[in-house]
């Protein structure tokens, strides 16, 4: 919004007697009227009449920060409509996703936000459901257990089920199984979960990206030496050679595996870093068409055998693949020998496209029949690479919906008595997406802190 358009809006005001507030700062409202026009839901030819509209309605005349929030909240509540409900198929709208626990209140606030998302010719039904033993207004849903204090549609203004999701015919079904599944947790069994090697795990959060550029290469450097010795003695390699220089014999190079591109790694864009004892950090390209089978990731620590003629390309002919730590033992002996239960789930919990959590429902419900002893959930729980995170199309900030993503978890699953340990991802856009990643900043509810 140029001066001269921002002069014309409020002398427009001005005589219908909307003036500015004394001691009101009258730049921060000049930009608040520039970023109405630049979101797009109001034209510049129409600020000021939408403005008169607003202050006749609240029977104000003074031009505040305060009277343009509460015009922006209303002017995008008019703009933003609900999308129809399903009649048929097993969801009964988007809001089924809050339907997995015992009925909870629903204040008049969190009713205003959940009408505002009708269009103006049909406002939200209301309905106050009360019984005798619980006089409570309620929210339910026809066939579904009561909702919880969460939905997709007050965070996302297009929320559909996913059509792929609903008709799967694999629902439910085993892929595969080992051994036999416990029997189920009696009645009154106790069971404790701490934090493995606590003096040295992340349990709150921490400053980081202060390190020094020099400290994070010799880190990097000395986890390249000392995986490359655990290697060296397992596979019982007399020496390594560097990558940079030309030889008409197989060589035998140590190295962290990288990627020549901005995209993933393919087998076009192997490049091996080398170790700084032998290859004083070089870095060469890998030809790894002569390798019957391989798995590498970026920053994989490995050794490989090859050809190395020209000193610009290893073509690897063999791949020795890393030793695996030993398992956990213990140092004292167990004293419960009952036979527990723990389910493990990975993100992210939506579809790729919908954010109705409708994989998380169905989490939720399994957690609730078998009850297990423990229930390790790993992130994503908001996925940056979901298309309308990418697209910035959320109203409420990230941090807020994984709050109530994180809530409808822990209030769906509490009736089944599990510890529910919650591990960060690299991919949850509300969190730090750095390595080591500190836990994440919640406060559980009183009842649910054991």
């Amino acid at each position: 919004m140029g001066p001269g358009i921002m002069d014309a809006v409020v002398a427009d005001l001005k005589v219908f007697g909307l003036d500015f507030a004394e001691g009101e700062d009258k730049d921060a409202i000049a930009e608040k009227l520039e970023e109405f026009c630049m979101a797009g839901w109001v034209t510049e030819p129409e600020l000021g009449n939408e403005l008169i509209a607003f202050a006749m309605r609240k029977e104000t005349l003074l031009l505040t920060l305060e009277n343009l929030h509460a015009f922006e909240h209303e002017g995008l509540n008019k703009r933003v409509t609900r999308p129809p409900k399903r009649k048929e198929g097993r969801w009964s709208g988007v809001g089924d996703v809050s339907s997995v626990q015992e009925p909870l209140d629903v204040d008049e606030e969190e009713e205003d936000l959940l009408g505002a998302y009708a269009s103006p010719s049909k406002p939200a039904q209301k309905r106050a459901i009360t019984t005798p033993e619980n006089p409570h207004s309620k929210r339910t849903l026809s066939g579904r257990s009561p909702r919880l204090n969460f939905s997709p549609n007050s965070f996302s203004p297009s929320v559909t089920p996913s059509q792929k999701y609903s008709s799967r015919k694999n629902r439910g079904e085993v892929v595969a199984s080992f051994g036999s599944a416990p029997s189920a947790r009696s009645a009154g069994s106790s069971l404790s979960v701490r934090v493995y090697n606590a003096p040295h795990s992340l349990t709150k959060p921490y400053k980081f990206m202060f390190q020094d550029l020099m400290e994070n290469r010799d880190a990097l450097s000395y986890k390249i030496e000392e995986l490359g010795e655990a290697l060296k003695a397992h596979y019982k390699i007399e020496e390594f050679s560097s990558v940079n220089v030309p030889l008409q014999e197989p060589v035998t190079v140590l190295g962290q595996i990288g990627c020549d591109s901005n995209g993933k790694l393919n087998p076009q864009s192997v490049i091996l870093e080398g170790d700084r004892e032998h290859s004083s950090g070089a870095l060469i390209p890998v030809d790894v068409s002569e390798l019957s089978n391989y798995s590498l990731f970026p920053g994989q620590v490995v050794i490989m055998e090859g050809m190395n003629s020209t000193g610009k390309r290893l073509v690897a002919t063999k791949l020795y693949e890393g030793v695996p730590l030993p398992f956990h033992k213990p140092t004292e002996a167990a004293t419960d020998s009952e036979p527990r239960m723990v389910l493990v789930a990975c993100g992210p919990y939506t579809t790729s496209d919908s954010v109705a959590y409708e994989p998380m429902v169905d989490l939720i419900e399994v957690i609730k029949k078998d009850k297990p002893d423990v229930c390790i959930l790993l992130g994503p729980f908001l996925d940056a690479k979901h298309k309308q995170v990418e697209e910035g199309q959320f109203i409420l900030s990230y941090d807020e919906v994984f709050r109530r993503c994180l809530k409808t978890i822990i209030e769906g699953t509490r009736s089944a008595g599990s510890h529910l340990v919650v591990v960060p991802s690299l991919r949850d856009v509300h969190h730090l997406c750095v390595y080591p990643q500190p836990p994440f900043a919640y406060e559980l509810p009183k009842e649910d802190q054991q």
